[in-house]
């Protein structure tokens, strides 16, 4: 005689849970990071101070597009690359990944931060505040590259020198072995990190100074990356979400990755009701067992939903018992 009460809410309970973990698993998860070591331009920009850098470089990479992206280190990216990175980036722009925002990574000098790198085994870092599976590449330029000329991808080697797919995390970076090419003076290293539970891709330009250079070869810095401290001390000024930390993106996200849509609207465009985010914003994605995913309020909204269904149907029950 109470069956039918204990069946009813015991369906209404399935629901709720099949209905959350669908929204748990959809909801879009930053991932972010660049390349330490060698050390990016981003990141040795940043460690000198975004709001008085030291070298000339910076100052002019600051004077060309703010200090922002300084703040935003970690999300220099494409959401929908899905390995099209010679296709939808352009010459001249390869160490902004084509983004206005992060112009100023393009400028053509001698005289950016550089890490002192030698032919043979190198062990490589990548400073990762949001952990994902995927692919790092990395490409070194041709002998005869001229720093002082805009990027191009012609002056990079056709294949990477370094590549592997999920290496281990250390330390909050991905850790992995290459062996770099015989160079002498200033190169440029390439990264491209392409995500496999996402169309997204991440990219970094590592400015290196393999020594014998000529003469008249313009002097610069000795790049450092940012401690932990700086970074923490700056993290409120990021307007990207990583390591838990969220903002308001340059295309108007806020919580999350710059322009990333909220989890409704990322479980709308499942049911076919809303485009799916793409562009600069963060692709939809699923996680791993690594990922700290960033739920928002469609989540929160549905779980206090649940509650009152399954409270609601307890008290029928009883009422009907009584």
């Amino acid at each position: 005689m109470h069956m039918r009460p204990r069946t009813a809410l015991t369906t209404t309970a399935s629901g709720v849970l099949t209905l959350s973990l669908a929204v748990l698993s959809t909801a879009p998860a930053a991932a972010h990071g660049t390349l330490t070591d060698p050390v990016s331009r981003v990141s040795a920009c940043f460690a000198e101070g975004p709001e008085h850098p030291r070298s000339a470089a910076c100052k002019a990479m600051v004077a060309a597009g703010g200090t922002q992206p300084l703040y935003d280190w970690n999300e220099v990216n494409i959401g929908d690359a899905a390995g099209r990175h010679r296709r939808i980036i352009p010459d001249g722009k390869l160490c902004s990944a084509g983004r206005a925002k992060y112009k100023g990574l393009d400028l053509p000098r001698a005289d950016w931060p550089g890490t002192r790198l030698a032919p043979g085994a190198h062990t490589f870092r990548y400073r990762a505040t949001a952990p994902h599976r995927g692919t790092f590449e990395l490409y070194l330029t041709k002998d005869g590259y001229d720093p002082k000329k805009p990027l191009k991808w012609s002056d990079l080697e056709a294949k990477p020198f370094a590549k592997v797919t999920d290496p281990p995390l250390r330390g909050g970076s991905y850790v992995f072995d290459g062996t770099v090419p015989k160079r002498s003076g200033r190169h440029l290293v390439y990264s491209i990190w392409q995500r496999s539970d996402s169309p997204e891709a991440f990219y970094t330009c590592s400015d290196v100074d393999f020594g014998r250079a000529p003469a008249a070869a313009q002097a610069a810095p000795a790049a450092s990356a940012p401690s932990e401290q700086q970074l923490a001390e700056a993290a409120a000024k990021s307007t990207v979400a990583h390591g838990g930390h969220g903002g308001t993106g340059e295309h108007g996200g806020t919580g999350a990755h710059s322009g990333e849509a909220p989890a409704a609207q990322v479980v709308a465009a499942k049911a076919g009701n809303a485009p799916a985010p793409q562009g600069g914003a963060l692709a939809e994605t699923g996680g791993d067992g690594t990922t700290t995913a960033l739920v928002t309020g469609g989540a929160g909204a549905l779980a206090v939903g649940g509650g009152v269904l399954l409270f609601t149907a307890r008290r029928r029950a009883a009422r009907r018992r009584a």
